[in-house]
């Protein structure tokens, strides 16, 4: 007996494979010896379009997709993704029945290849007739053909949609260069504020680049001109370089226009000089980039920023008018948080401001400084929709433990943000309620309770603050409790123990099964927040906490334990990946649920998945799973 042959023949998933299954040994070892192991490494081609096939391959370890390139943009559809145990060669087995059709020249053959190692067992066409009489194994093949063909024509019904549906809206593979003017109009550092204002006058601009020798200095606007020099009183006959702003944020041309936009809204500015070998070569305007696709971000914008008690219920379907743009245009969803987070941060710095200004207009000013955060999904920077309100209030130590000023503080804050949209939390964390606002002292001793008395409810309340972000107030007194939280962490091991015991009971689940043999499963669909993100955000909450970190979004939270090497690098990217196609998922099914008026609801069906889809949900599961190992590891569970 052939040692190799021997040890295929034990392979599990060769064994007990219906093509196999069943044959007596010697029979088994008879086909096994015109069979081969192969091995492809990650995007070696295991089928080549323009070579003929031998033989079926099953797959024993790894990933393979099933593709054809499309040559009018290059990019390959993928129609189908094979796991262990599945067969891949049924476009020729026609020609084996002798039933296909003469060939064409311009057939067109799909390729396959391996997406991470793989591992095949090279079954050649002759071990397939030989195997053929058997009605277990024809039926069988006969099976897998026809399942293939029903997944292989969703695949291209849901890839032909996605194309009708955005046709050339794909916004992002429009570049800066693009939108951008390359019109730029420059002055030198000596330039007369005069002169510089006659120019931008003429020129009808509101922006003029200042440059010596090709190299970009600064850029002066016409808000530079209000603020420097009409209401300083700064003479006309001053230098340009007195009034610029030095050394201004810059674009590559090569950049996406989702990039220009995100910069430009997160940074506040209106005008980005576009950069190439150091030079400038033009320059891109929030106006530029709004009128290439909508008017939405700007209006939205002002919205906000004039925003009183009657016209704060409007500024929600502006923002959702935003949201659906970055959405339907298929922005990254890290950069749709980013730019969204923005636009709802503006809203609730309105709304505090509003609030503020009602206290002062009934005689009641503020004893002293505070700082206002907000949890949940806007402190982690994953808010899209609005949805329930979390948020407490830190303020001054003054000697009184409850300070009317602010109890009524957390009251308008909360009223005011149920009107703009925000329904009220039914647990109560917001600073409306006593126990979500104190003075420094009472949080210090309100988080030490906390972590003595780790009851259930304690525990739920802590990992509702530890997603923390300080959105408005004092710099200062938000350093002095990031203090205080960590000087509490350092004596709290015991706590976080408690933490990583909830997280035991709540394992990510992993889908280790063929694509397609999902919708056979009795399990249907997965809940992606209560099942997947929650646990995902307490995991990277808990190695956070355990490094001596406790803020931070969780894309920052894996940076910084990066840097720590806690993780790999090679892991910190997996784990983003995982991370996003996670929630491109949750998001754009609320998105629709939002739209269509239905219940929201997290839990996403497997059957409305496309294929690649569900690939990509399984080895992202698989990585949120590796980051919970890590936090069990540390802790022996």
């Amino acid at each position: 007996m052939d040692q190799n042959q021997f040890n295929l023949f034990n392979l599990e998933a060769v064994r007990f494979h219906p093509f196999f299954c069943g044959v007596e040994p010697d029979s088994a070892l008879s086909l096994l010896s015109l069979c081969e192991i192969r091995h492809f490494e990650k995007n070696e081609k295991m089928f080549k379009k323009d070579k003929p096939r031998e033989g079926l391959l099953l797959m024993i370890e790894g990933l393979s997709e099933v593709f054809i390139r499309n040559e009018s943009n290059d990019r390959e559809e993928v129609l189908e993704v094979l796991q262990k145990g599945e067969m891949i060669g049924f476009s020729k087995l026609a020609d084996l029945l002798g039933v296909s059709k003469p060939s064409m020249k311009n057939d067109v053959m799909v390729e396959v290849k391996a997406v991470s190692a793989v591992k095949v067992l090279y079954i050649p066409f002759e071990v397939v007739t030989r195997r053929w009489d058997d009605p277990a194994v024809r039926d069988y093949l006969l099976t897998q053909v026809a399942i293939r063909l029903r997944d292989i024509y969703t695949s291209l019904a849901e890839q032909v949609k996605l194309a009708r549906d955005y046709g050339e809206n794909d916004t992002i593979k429009i570049r800066v260069q693009d939108i951008m003017s390359e019109k730029v109009v420059a002055v030198t550092s000596v330039t007369t504020v005069q002169e510089t204002a006659r120019i931008m006058h003429e020129k009808r601009i509101s922006s003029v680049l200042v440059i010596e020798r090709e190299i970009l200095k600064g850029i002066i606007t016409e808000r530079d001109m209000v603020s420097r020099v009409v209401a300083q009183g700064m003479p006309m006959t001053a230098a340009a370089q007195e009034i610029m702003t030095q050394n201004p944020l810059s674009i590559s041309r090569f950049a996406f226009y989702y990039e220009a936009i995100s910069m430009i809204l997160l940074k506040g500015i209106k005008h980005l000089p576009v950069i190439e070998d150091s030079k400038v070569v033009g320059i891109v305007t929030l106006s530029d980039l709004l009128r290439k696709k909508s008017e939405n971000v700007m209006k939205t914008i002002q919205k906000i920023e004039q925003a009183d008690m009657d016209s704060l219920p409007m500024v929600k379907s502006a923002i959702y008018e935003v949201i659906g743009t970055l959405l339907r245009d298929r922005i990254p969803i890290l950069k749709t948080f980013e730019i969204v987070t923005n636009l709802y941060d503006r809203l609730v710095l309105r709304i505090v401001e509003l609030s503020i200004q009602k206290l002062e207009e009934i005689g009641r000013r503020k004893p002293c400084s505070f700082a206002f955060y907000q949890m949940g999904s806007s402190g982690r920077e994953e808010q899209f929709i609005l949805t329930d309100q979390d948020h407490f209030l830190v303020y001054e130590d003054d000697g009184d433990k409850e300070n009317s000023y602010f109890a009524e503080l957390g009251r308008e804050i909360t009223d005011n943000m149920e009107a703009a949209g925000y329904a009220r939390c039914k647990g109560l964390m917001m600073c409306s309620e006593q126990k979500w606002r104190g003075s420094l002292a009472v949080w210090e001793e309100r988080l030490r309770k906390w972590m003595l008395q780790s009851t259930n409810d304690n525990l739920l309340l802590a990992e509702n603050l530890f997603s923390y972000r300080f959105i408005t107030g004092s710099d200062k007194l938000h350093e002095m409790f990031e203090n205080v939280v960590s000087n509490q962490m350092e004596r709290s091991r015991i706590f976080l123990y408690q933490l990583a015991q909830i997280e035991r009971e709540q394992l990510i689940p992993t889908l280790d099964h063929p694509i397609r043999s999902l919708f056979k499963l009795e399990r249907k669909n997965i809940d992606m927040k209560k099942e997947v993100l929650f646990p995902y955000h307490h995991s990277l909450q808990i190695l956070s906490l355990l490094h001596g970190n406790q803020s931070g979004t969780p894309i920052e939270k894996i940076d910084w334990l990066m840097n720590k090497r806690v993780f790999s690098e090679a892991f910190a990217q997996d784990l983003k990946e995982a991370v996003s196609h996670i929630l491109t998922l949750y998001v754009n099914q609320r998105w629709q649920q939002v739209k269509s008026g239905n219940e929201l609801t997290s839990i996403v069906s497997f059957t409305r998945l496309s294929t690649r889809e569900k690939e990509e949900l399984i080895l992202s599961l698989k990585t949120l799973r590796e980051l919970q190992g890590q936090v069990f590891a540390h802790f022996s569970l």
